[in-house]
């Protein structure tokens, strides 16, 4: 890899976000019982839609026109039910009249048996047919929940009661669907305090020891057990929402959730159900009481009490085991939370929340992670670039000296590069042993990493086939060697910008691009200090030969001006580590 160091250009490039919304796609079988979507607001009461069919009577296998009409509206959701028992499940099935509309879905086991919408396009109206089945209830009546956006939506608007032609129509719709009350939410008084952590409550601290009472940027979460509950408190400098999850494992799903979503000039808390890497199923908080919040300064505090057990609710989990817990944080647009941008904080080991008592901290990048970004950053800021620079500068300063058989100049070119393809090999493959499969969300990152990878192992294979100094192919082999080497860093250093916020390792920004461009610039200034003094050093002797040197009784000069390079070198050593050392101690905090 001996090659002469180019200008490296810097790209920034602007990551977007998409919004995490809640099944635009309408694939909402998490619904189907309820018919609720997963929001965290109360249903619309005054209804402004209406659902018609084109007759009220029906035999075994007919067909009949549902039509869900009124105010533009983003999705919605029908079905058909036993109107004597609106909590049973759907019946019947239904048949699209536009797939570009609608899709079908299966419901409490019977397929087709729900409609949805494909998309969050606005409609005013949507047009079905429903297929009377055999053996059904004597009367049905059509549901429908509509959600105009995410905080306005209304659920189980009653539709009209059609009946088998069998026996007499009912006359008059049962009474509308009422639905529960939200639990009141209060204002706290006081913020929180880390008094008692580790003696008398369990506490998730990051940084580690921070207290809210005082750290604006302590992320912060205590569980107090208070007989059969847990009393829950939650801080952090946020501006849209702070969550936690108990989970099972260290990967994000099958979660017991729980948020704090800023909407507006309120805040609304919610439990929720992580099913994978996925927006969560919000439920409403009839398992929660005694909700609390406050706003101020730009930090956000939510409190509330939950019983150790909740029987007949899989998704809450039992307080009284052990469970890794995450604390995340996020944006929020009118009340609808979006894909956390870094890496949730996650506890190293199991806690018992009913139990323990103790104040422990977490990391917010994962170990493999970790280890990947200090063996890249050593690899492509450290070895490689010392390596280069001494193949380039360096020859004529041991002309003659050797080291096992090779010029010194040789073996330290040789070692520092064999170190970096051996780092940057094991670093590659850390990111695949810890997430199992290739990122999709990491952007460029890894594209360009497999690039670096391949460039890392190129170069000691052109090495072995290295022509003699003399061959007439040595230019060509010179020149490949040295646009592998280059293209190679500077691909490394791009993606060592990029890398830096990628979420599992998200250092702190912006301080993260000025130090690596930092860097950037420190190497770029040695190495053209070097090549003006070796123009000057050198200059009417011609330039030094890269594969042979005929330095015979050289000048006083020219010895006192390797031992100016040879000063140079440590001092560039010495900047580089020193750069190399901030950046591994800020993983180190992570």
């Amino acid at each position: 890899m001996a090659a002469e160091t180019p200008l490296l250009l810097l790209c920034l490039l602007a990551c977007t976000y998409s919004p995490v919304t809640s099944y635009p796609d309408g694939k909402v079988t998490v619904a189907c019982k309820d018919m609720r979507p997963q929001h965290s607001h109360s249903p619309q009461t005054e209804i402004i839609h209406n659902i018609t069919v084109d007759k009220t009577v029906f035999n075994p296998g007919d067909q009949i026109k549902v039509t869900l009409s009124g105010s533009h509206f983003d999705g919605f959701l029908i079905q058909a039910r036993n109107a004597n028992n609106l909590d049973s499940d759907a019946v019947g099935s239904f048949s699209l009249i536009d797939d570009r509309v609608s899709r079908l879905l299966t419901c409490g086991g019977v397929q087709d048996s729900a409609v949805s919408q494909t998309n969050k396009r606005r409609k005013d109206q949507v047009e079905i047919y429903w297929i009377a089945p055999s053996g059904g209830p004597q009367h049905v009546q059509f549901l429908a929940t509509v959600v105009e956006k995410y905080k306005i939506y209304w659920v189980k608007i009653p539709g009209p009661i059609v009946s088998q032609s069998s026996v007499p129509a009912i006359s008059m719709q049962p009474d509308p669907v009422v639905l529960p009350t939200l639990p009141a939410m209060s204002l706290l008084t006081k913020g929180f305090s880390a008094s008692g952590c580790g003696s008398k409550k369990l506490c998730v601290r990051n940084p580690t020891s921070c207290d809210p009472q005082k750290d604006l940027e302590c992320f912060f979460l205590s569980f107090t057990r208070e007989g059969d509950s847990i009393l829950v408190e939650m801080s952090g400098p946020v501006k849209g929402y702070l969550a936690f999850a108990l989970s099972h494992d260290q990967w994000m799903g099958d979660d017991d959730v729980y948020l704090c979503v800023i909407d507006g000039q309120t805040v609304e808390i919610n439990p929720g159900y992580n099913r994978g890497r996925t927006h969560p199923d919000i439920a409403q908080p009839d398992d929660l009481r005694d909700l609390a919040w406050r706003m101020e300064d730009g930090i956000l505090q939510c409190s509330f009490h939950r019983n150790i057990r909740i029987p007949d609710t899989p998704e809450r989990f039992p307080l009284d085991g052990s469970y890794y817990i995450f604390l995340a944080d996020g944006d929020a647009e009118d009340g609808e939370i979006h894909r956390h941008q870094r890496q949730p904080l996650i506890t190293s080991k199991m806690y018992n929340l009913a139990e323990s008592a103790e104040d422990v901290g977490g990391s917010r990048s994962p170990l493999l992670i970790k280890f990947h970004g200090a063996m890249m950053f050593i690899a492509w800021m450290t070895t490689v670039s010392i390596g280069v620079l001494v193949a380039r500068f360096f020859k004529p300063v041991w002309p003659t000296s050797t080291l096992c058989g090779e010029k010194v100049w040789f073996q330290l070119h040789r070692a520092f590069m064999v170190t970096t393809v051996l780092l940057t090999a094991i670093a590659f493959v850390l990111p695949f042993l810890y997430r199992g499969h290739w990122s999709s969300r990491a952007g460029y990152h890894p594209y360009l990493g497999c690039i670096v990878m391949a460039l890392a192992i190129l170069q000691p294979i052109l090495a072995v086939f290295r022509p003699p100094p003399h061959s007439r192919s040595r230019p060509l082999f010179n020149w490949m060697h040295w646009g592998t080497g280059t293209i190679a860093r500077t691909v490394a250093v791009v993606a060592i910008f990029l890398g830096m916020d990628v979420q599992a390792l998200d250092l702190p920004d912006p301080w993260d691009t000025y130090t690596m461009a930092g860097f950037v610039l420190w190497h770029v200034f040695i190495d053209i200090l070097l090549e003006v003094h070796d123009f000057c050093l050198f200059k009417g002797s011609g330039k030094v030969l890269e594969d042979q040197m005929e330095i015979l009784n050289p000048s006083i000069a020219k010895i006192e001006g390797y031992t100016f390079k040879k000063v140079v070198l440590t001092i560039y050593i010495c900047g580089n580590f020193a750069f190399l050392i901030t950046f591994l101690a800020a993983i180190n905090q992570l």
